[in-house]
């Protein structure tokens, strides 16, 4: 686990200096992965921090903590695990899945803009993937002793991820410098030039000569 953490932190930190601030228009939804995140917390990412920084670290660290969870279910929760493979099967009979493969920076994060008031979409990728979900046949029922075991076991599955993510958040505390130096040196200036950009045109929005 500790090793995984280092490799995963390693892997952010060489992705911080290409960060770039987003030129497209700002989403309303919250981040669920992100917003008061123990991860975030535990290294000393506060929430001033640009979101796409926060969930570059985020998505990373989740995927380690769902990797622990399967091998988990896999070995101790049978039933959990047979009807996680039954959704997978189906999940795989789809030709169109955009949410695969992605890189962390962008895993989680919806895959169309906000709409434009009065120009709506020809066609979204969500709707795409939602259409192709609707046409695959209904997974089988299950009788209410089945549902009770398999909440049981889901409450098991939940109760390990939040053990691994204690012992995460441990190991994160010795990373707290080194993450908090690359944002103040790859993040914070980007952040204070585009604030003294829009302040010149502010102070200035007609003055041709202002360069």
């Amino acid at each position: 686990m500790e090793t995984q953490v280092d490799l995963a932190v390693e892997a952010w930190l060489r992705w911080v200096p290409r960060w770039q601030p987003a030129t497209h228009r700002g989403r309303v939804a919250v981040c669920r992965r992100c917003l008061g995140s123990p991860v975030l917390s535990a290294v000393g990412i506060s929430g001033n921090v640009p979101h796409g920084v926060q969930h570059g670290l985020s998505t990373r660290i989740k995927t380690i903590v769902d990797h622990a969870v399967a091998e988990y279910t896999a070995r101790n929760l049978p039933m959990l695990q047979g009807e996680l493979d039954q959704q997978a099967a189906r999940n795989r009979s789809r030709s169109y899945r955009p949410t695969e493969d992605l890189a962390p920076e962008f895993e989680g994060m919806p895959l169309d803009p906000e709409p434009v008031p009065g120009a709506p979409f020809l066609f979204t990728l969500a709707g795409l993937a939602d259409a192709e979900s609707v046409e695959l046949p209904p997974l089988p029922p299950l009788s209410d002793e089945a549902k009770a075991a398999l909440r049981q076991e889901v409450g098991l599955a939940d109760e390990y991820a939040n053990m691994v993510g204690r012992e995460i958040c441990s190991i994160l505390l010795r990373h707290r410098l080194r993450v908090q130096a690359a944002i103040s040196e790859h993040v914070e200036p980007q952040i204070e030039a585009m604030l003294a950009e829009l302040t010149d045109s502010l102070d200035s929005p007609f003055d041709s000569e202002t360069p």
